[in-house]
Order: C-alpha cells, then sequence, then structure tokens
C-alpha cells in the first residue's frame, strides 16, 4: 500500500494543514519528505499533519519527518501531528518523537 497526501495552506491559522493517509515506510518516505519540504519551501510557516488516515510508518518515515522539522524549525517554526492513532502514537512515545513534535489529539484504531 502506498500513501496518499494533500497539502492546503490555511490562510486564516497561517500554516499548511497536511492530510496523510495509507503507509509511508522505505519505499516511499523520501518522496514523503520532498513533498513537505517543497511546502515548507513554499511557505516557511507551521504544519498540521492530519494522520487520522494514516496507518503505518516505519522507521524510515520517522526519519524523514525529523528532517522536515529540522527545515521548519530553521524559520522558527514547528510540526502538529493530530488524530494519531494509538499504535503509531506508541512509536512515536517509544522514540521520544512525542516530546518532538506537537501531539493534538489521537483516534482509535
Amino acid at each position: 500500500m502506498d500513501y496518499q497526501m494533500d497539502a492546503v495552506f490555511d490562510e486564516e491559522s497561517k500554516c499548511w494543514s497536511v492530510s496523510i493517509s495509507g503507509e509511508v515506510d522505505i519505499f516511499n518516505s523520501a518522496d514523503m519528505k520532498k513533498s513537505l519540504t517543497a511546502l515548507i519551501n513554499e511557505k516557511n510557516t507551521d504544519m498540521v499533519l492530519d494522520c487520522k488516515f494514516l496507518d503505518y510508518i516505519d522507521s524510515t518515515a520517522l526519519g524523514a519527518l525529523v528532517g522536515v522539522l529540522k527545515n521548519v524549525r530553521s524559520y522558527g517554526g514547528s510540526i502538529h501531528l493530530r488524530n494519531v492513532k494509538p499504535s503509531l502514537s506508541k512509536l512515536f512515545k517509544i522514540t521520544n518523537l512525542d516530546k518532538v513534535f506537537i501531539m493534538e489529539g489521537d483516534v482509535n484504531d
């Protein structure tokens, strides 16, 4: 399974609103990083990733997200992760990335 990503710039909150669904792994994490970085390069703002329909991420996807976060932080911004499923939230907690990203809300598996 692959992933899908939809992004819009929210003029009201002045941040990128990105919905990610499917699976992000070693085969497509570089593409995801490239797409998210392109958004940040277009408008240097915060990013909100809605993970409600994200089913799976692996360590390469986590690394890609950290890379994007470094880029966002260079502009003084942050990345918010919303609606993270408990199974994925556990991965962020185990790796202590729940303290690096701003975690908002969760959904049940």
